[in-house]
């Protein structure tokens, strides 16, 4: 006799998702603000926007995952930080319109639920949420067997910001001449991990996992704050195409960003990953960030107001080039 199919026999059990629900709903009002609405029973995440007092907000919102970075998660068997990377891919972007990031939520998919690992995950959620200062409203776990190998998950994150329009950023006051300060970031941040693994042995990507693991820096308090001080003409998050496409979205027809090489320290671990890959240096600042996260664009005379304000705030900055007419190029190394 055919035995009877029940959903958990398929590899779904609901059980187990609800009470991994169940421990993670503590999480989440820690990040709260007083736009969130807690409406029980509904069936969307409620935020309310009247709290911002905004003349003309205009909403600015991005998704993003956080890449084969998880693989390495997976490797090591380190879960903690890649909730803050998903965070921060999000946010850092929003950043660049000079929006407020607002509200977050997430979505997980595995083949099999392994509570710990989640849990671990939702805590990195958690504490990317409060270094953005946005709240952490809703999200989604799929269990889906047929879709992923054994507890093999994913990640994907949303996020909405606000912003008075007067004071959208977009890139277009910049000039010649104007100065391009470079903020350090961590590590390779969420992108070139694919590249990464292929130069690096399993051995090595775990001898170096708590170097590779580091999670991305969240830009938002910091420059939020220097935008209420000086004007900042334009702004990139360095992720992947880094230096010869994101740096350059900002770009106004006919000027080119100059950068100046040892200008500000490279990481370690990105001349390792080129060596053990013999990887180009034009495929190296093509893929990876090579220790600047966030880049933006003030006038000369702003300079050492922005350095000293980021200093204040902890965050390592440098002068690493400036803007100049050309034609031909958008960005050239010298």
């Amino acid at each position: 006799m055919k035995q009877k199919l029940t959903y958990k026999k398929a590899g779904v059990d609901i059980s187990k998702a609800n009470r991994f629900v169940d421990a993670i709903k503590k999480m989440a009002p820690v990040t709260s603000n007083r736009g969130v609405i807690s409406r029980p029973g509904s069936f969307g995440a409620l935020f309310d926007l009247n709290f911002c007092k905004y003349k003309e907000p205009v909403l600015v919102s991005s998704t993003d995952g956080v890449g084969t970075k998880l693989l390495l998660a997976n490797l090591a068997g380190k879960h903690d930080t890649v909730g803050i990377d998903l965070v921060a891919m999000n946010v850092n972007d929003i950043l660049c319109t000079g929006a407020k990031p607002l509200f977050f939520l997430d979505y997980i998919a595995t083949g099999k639920l392994n509570s710990k690992t989640m849990i671990s995950v939702m805590e990195g959620i958690v504490a990317g949420c409060k270094q953005a200062g946005c709240a952490l409203i809703g999200g989604e776990t799929a269990e889906m067997p047929d879709m992923y190998r054994g507890e093999d998950y994913d990640l994907a994150g949303f996020t909405v910001g606000v912003v008075e329009a007067r004071r959208l950023i977009d890139g277009s006051g910049i000039k010649a001449d104007d100065v391009l300060l470079g903020l350090a970031s961590s590590g390779l941040h969420s992108n070139g991990y694919s590249l990464a693994r292929k130069a690096l042995s399993v051995k090595e990507q775990k001898t170096y996992a708590q170097i590779l693991l580091k999670p991305t820096c969240i830009y938002v308090k910091p420059v939020l704050g220097l935008l209420d001080k000086i004007q900042v003409k334009g702004m990139a998050h360095m992720t992947g195409g880094a230096w010869h496409e994101k740096l350059t979205k900002v770009l106004p027809k006919g000027l080119c960003f100059s950068v100046k090489k040892g200008s500000w320290p490279i990481p370690r671990i990105f001349e390792l990953i080129q060596d053990k890959g013999r990887i180009p240096v034009h495929e190296m600042y093509r893929t990876f960030n090579m220790g600047i996260g966030f880049a933006l664009v003030v006038a000369p005379e702003k300079v050492k107001e922005a350095h000293a304000y980021l200093k204040s705030q902890n965050v390592e900055t440098f002068v690493i080039g400036q803007v100049v007419q050309d034609s031909k190029h958008q960005v050239i190394f010298e």
